[in-house]
This record gives structure tokens, C-alpha cells and sequence, in this order.
């Protein structure tokens, strides 16, 4: 994505819900992948936030969510992370994995928010605090989109220490994603103790490609 562009997205995103009250925007990376856990963030931006780049995680390039990131945290009134490793992922399945993290990550804010701005179109309510569910609320609310740089480089940063472990995996590069070159390494070593064993690591159509 160019600055200029990423300057007319970040235009484009909305800084509050609703002009009263303390919100937080939650987000989550991982739930496609095969390996690893799903991380996600909350956060809590001052009413005069403001970055040129900030926008849906995936519309930046890994650089440019490097740069956000520091300023994100430095910036917030409040932001945590919070995981849910792979084998819990398997014990009660992705999205109730999700909904976990985002509680979790609630659950370490320094401040206690009075709504919710929710990427996605389904939540576990959080306590008696109220949520609003926003479809690709990343690239709307200023909040999220925060939570997205946050939650997605905490999660490649958790996958770029594994990776040290079983570097065979690619996940240096993958981030746990179903790449091709991912799943050939499955198929020939089998899979690991970071992998979700709930999910389809070798789909039928793909073991006969190898």
C-alpha cells in the first residue's frame, strides 16, 4: 500500500462510536491459520488520536505495522493482548478460541471500558458492558484497526520464537498460514506440537498433489 493511499484510508476511519462513554476495539489474528495461537488486542485510543498509516492491519505491509505499533502503545490509554495457544484452540474450537482472546485481553486493561467495538459480526458478551458487532470494522473504526496492528504483529512476532523451534515449518515467512510449502512439510515430517490437530492440515485434494 502507498502512504498516499494509506493516507485516505486512515481519512476515512472514525474515531468514536458514540461521543460519550470509554470504547475499546477489539481485534484477532490467526483464526486461519494451522499453527499457533489466535492473539487478540483491545484498545483504547484518546479522542485526538491520530496516525497517517493507521488502517486494517492486512491493507499495510509488514514494515509499515512494525512502525504503528510502537506508536499505537505509546499513544493508547489502554491497550492489552491476549492468547489462546493451540491446544486450548482445539479443546473449544476457533471461535469460541477468539472470543477468549479478546476477553482476555479485556481482562488486562488498565482502564475499564464502557463499550465494545467488535470486528466481526458475532461476540460473547464481555460482562454487562455493551458491544457493537461492525463487519470489516477495521477499516472503519480507528479503535480496531488499532487492535488489528496490535493484535496481528504480538501474534507474528509469537510465530517468528516457534519458528526457532521447528524452522522446517516456514513459519518465519507463513506466519502459520496454509501455504502450500507449509503443508509439504507437514505431509513429509508430520505435524507439530504447535499445530491445531482440529483442523484440516492436509485437506484430501492437497495429499494427493504430493
Amino acid at each position: 500500500m502507498g502512504k498516499t493511499k494509506a493516507l485516505i484510508e486512515s481519512a476515512k476511519l472514525q474515531l468514536r462510536w458514540s461521543n460519550d462513554g470509554v470504547e475499546a476495539g477489539c481485534d484477532e489474528a490467526g483464526r486461519g491459520c494451522l499453527a499457533g495461537p489466535v492473539v487478540a488486542a483491545a484498545v483504547i485510543l484518546p479522542d485526538d488520536f491520530f496516525h497517517p498509516l493507521l488502517t486494517d492491519s492486512k491493507q499495510l505491509s509488514e514494515s509499515q505495522r512494525d512502525a504503528l505499533r510502537p506508536y499505537i502503545e505509546t499513544h493508547a490509554l489502554a491497550w492489552a493482548v491476549g492468547v489462546v495457544s493451540e491446544a486450548e484452540i482445539d479443546e473449544i474450537n476457533i471461535l469460541n478460541a477468539s472470543f477468549l482472546a479478546m476477553h482476555r485481553a479485556l481482562d488486562q486493561l488498565s482502564m475499564r471500558p464502557t463499550r465494545l467495538l467488535i470486528d466481526g459480526n458475532r461476540f460473547k458478551k464481555y460482562g454487562d458492558i455493551e458491544h457493537h458487532c461492525i463487519i470489516k470494522g477495521d477499516g472503519k473504526m480507528s479503535a480496531i484497526a488499532a487492535a488489528s496492528v496490535l493484535a496481528k504483529t504480538h501474534r507474528d512476532e509469537w510465530m517468528m520464537r516457534i519458528d526457532q523451534e521447528y524452522p522446517a515449518y516456514g513459519w518465519k515467512t507463513n506466519k502459520g498460514y496454509p501455504t502450500v510449502a507449509h503443508r509439504k512439510v507437514i505431509a513429509a515430517q508430520g505435524a507439530s506440537p504447535y499445530h491445531r490437530m482440529t483442523f484440516a492440515l492436509l485437506p484430501r485434494q492437497l495429499e494427493l498433489d504430493f
